[in-house]
């Protein structure tokens, strides 16, 4: 299953981001702390580095994530070059208030009344942005919902005298060029229910869940995780939850939705659904793809070309 998003207001979106990057002093980019790479937009990266700006990478939910996980992703982020990485959660005021000082270390030049340090958030849908801007202003200026892309258009707001927040619409991009990205971003809600069926993505997440986190599995639902797939797990929670259709068979549906809940709101455990060993061995994986992929077309033609000669 491949899951690809990308309504109409994005693209505007994405525009209207490339022109004010221009005039900003930094990017505010917020990840999914649960997987933190397959949330980080490679069109906002084109344009940061394009603009040479600066880089202060909040790894946001990461009273979600599997903490030890969380350290690899900062050691990870904090070794490139024009980049901060730092994991908290929006929803915490003690977490937010520390932004504002680390944003004017990455810019130091900035953050006077003549000079006020321009910053703009940006992410994927329903990430934290909305909550984020929130929290710095102490007020509720963004819309916040359960649901992504709520935010549609850019913002502009002072942080007092001496800083600016631009606040973007969550951006996805055109081809998501990895299957399992789009099945993380769809388990963590960061991908409309109109493109998505529960049920295949729900499968995705028990089998991920069964290699690194099954313990996590058989403490919240009491199933036996040993030689079983993700359908198995399904199965087990629509029965251990008395998840019944009328005739009584299985409601799948009802526990695919439940199982993405008790993981999207943390009742799982704290799980990551990457690290950056596993991300490095899917992009190894895709290059030699890519490789083979190309040495067929390249055989081929030369066998065609023989034949023409023939």
């Amino acid at each position: 299953m491949s899951i690809q998003w990308f309504p109409g207001h994005m693209n505007a979106a994405r525009k209207k981001a490339a022109e004010a990057m221009e005039k900003v002093d930094l990017v505010i980019e917020v990840l999914d702390g649960r997987l933190p790479q397959a949330s980080c937009n490679p069109m906002i990266e084109q344009l940061r580095v394009f603009r040479q700006r600066p880089c202060l990478k909040i790894l946001n939910k990461s009273d979600l994530a599997d903490p030890a996980v969380t350290q690899a992703w900062l050691a990870y982020y904090n070794s490139q070059k024009n980049v901060h990485a730092v994991a908290l959660s929006c929803k915490k005021p003690s977490d937010v208030a520390k932004i504002p000082g680390l944003c004017l270390t990455l810019a130091p030049h900035r953050g006077t009344p003549l000079k006020p340090l321009r910053m703009m958030i940006m992410g994927i849908p329903n990430v934290g942005k909305s909550t984020l801007m929130n929290a710095l202003l102490k007020r509720r200026v963004a819309a916040v919902g359960d649901e992504p892309a709520v935010t549609k258009v850019q913002q502009r707001l002072y942080l007092g005298n001496n800083m600016v927040l631009i606040d973007t619409p969550g951006m996805l991009w055109p081809k998501i060029a990895h299957p399992s990205d789009g099945l993380m971003l769809a388990a963590s809600h960061a991908i409309g229910t109109n493109a998505l069926i529960e049920e295949e993505v729900a499968t995705f997440l028990a089998d991920e869940l069964l290699v690194r986190y099954a313990p996590l599995l058989a403490a919240r639902y009491g199933i036996k995780t040993e030689g079983i797939d993700g359908v198995s797990v399904i199965e087990g929670v629509a029965v251990r939850r008395g998840f019944r259709l009328k005739g009584g068979d299985l409601d799948l549906e009802k526990a695919a939705h439940t199982l993405l809940q008790d993981y999207r709101t943390g009742a799982l455990g704290r799980i990551s659904l990457e690290t950056p060993q596993t991300r490095a061995a899917l992009l190894a994986r895709h290059q030699e793809e890519i490789a083979r992929r190309q040495a067929e077309a390249e055989a081929e033609a030369e066998s065609d070309g023989q034949d023409d000669t023939r």
